[in-house]
């Protein structure tokens, strides 16, 4: 089983629609959120120097699925686990509940970029990204 990294939050009342649920297009925000709060707990981040390049983690694929909405001050719990690594990529699942209930679920796949005057070169992860990223993976 992989290792499921976790964080919580109130919906914000400017994250709701005139139906007064959270817009489609915050959950995006907060997958991403907690992905960035993930790197940070093993004391990493996706904006990095590795042997004097710049290394970013561009998006290349997402998706989420909605099983039920929720409104302004419902407590989220967003959890992320690190699905697969890959030679250049690393996806991940995230899930999403409120009082207990699955309310929704993504996927995000980012590719290990060195950027350079605003363009992207895809690299291989270096080795001290990829062990702590496996380490996370470890029994996927």
């Amino acid at each position: 089983m992989a290792l499921e990294f976790q964080i919580s939050r109130r919906v914000q009342f400017s994250e709701t629609d005139m139906a007064g649920v959270m817009h489609f297009s915050n959950y995006y925000r907060l997958m991403e959120d907690t992905e960035h709060a993930f790197w940070r707990s093993v004391g990493l981040s996706v904006m990095t120097v590795d042997g004097g390049r710049r290394i970013s983690w561009p998006r290349v694929a997402t998706q989420c699925e909605h099983f039920a909405p929720v409104r302004f001050e419902d407590e989220l719990e967003v959890s992320l686990v690190v699905g697969q690594v890959g030679d250049r990529s690393v996806t991940y699942e995230v899930e999403f509940r409120s009082g207990g209930k699955r309310v929704a679920a993504g996927r995000m796949k980012a590719v290990c970029c060195a950027t350079m005057d605003g363009h992207f070169e895809s690299i291989s992860i270096p080795d001290v990204i990829r062990r702590k990223l496996e380490a996370q993976a470890a029994s996927v």
